[in-house]
């Protein structure tokens, strides 16, 4: 197996991250800088610095809980809006031919960040899982986040200037 190098990852793997950085990221307003989308009144969705995918995003609600069933139908209701506009926002930005959606309950089902429940939303296209995982080990993402972020930026900022909807967004 071939190995990459990616040094970003340290701070992840080792632990040296103290707290939530979900519950930190939604306080700081640094948007930009942590790659945070859209911001509704419950939730928030932000991309994944370690994405499966190009686009890979995460689902977030605002307040730390581990479960689904720990939300109030509120914030239930609150988190699918959000995923179903983030979607959209995905659709009409990246044009993938499909989509995965998952949630990991606990650490053994393979969630990284256990005690903060979130979504990931992952866009796909067709031919999008090619020889590079398989002979190579590797998986090819072609656009940084920056751009992604910035081509996400600015079509909100569109459907902001041309929708009277209420979602609050970055």
């Amino acid at each position: 197996m071939n190995r990459l190098w990616a040094p970003w990852r340290y701070q992840y793997v080792s632990g040296k991250l103290r707290g939530c950085f979900f519950c930190r990221y939604v306080k700081e307003k640094k948007d930009r800088s942590h790659f945070l989308i859209q911001r509704s009144k419950h939730s928030f969705s932000l991309l994944n610095i370690y994405p499966y995918n190009n686009g890979h995003v995460m689902v977030v609600p605002k307040r730390h809980v581990c479960d689904l069933e720990l939300l109030t139908p509120e914030e239930r209701a609150d988190l699918m809006d959000l995923l179903i506009e983030t979607k959209r926002l995905f659709q009409k930005v990246l044009k993938p031919h499909g989509f995965n959606c998952g949630i990991n309950f606990g650490r053994v089902s393979g969630a990284g960040v256990a005690d903060h429940l979130h979504l990931h939303l992952v866009p796909r296209w067709n031919g999008d899982t090619n020889f590079m995982p398989i002979t190579g080990g590797a998986k090819v993402i072609s656009q940084s986040l920056k751009a992604l972020y910035d081509l996400l930026s600015r079509e909100q900022k569109k459907r902001r200037q041309n929708s009277p909807r209420k979602v609050k967004r970055r």
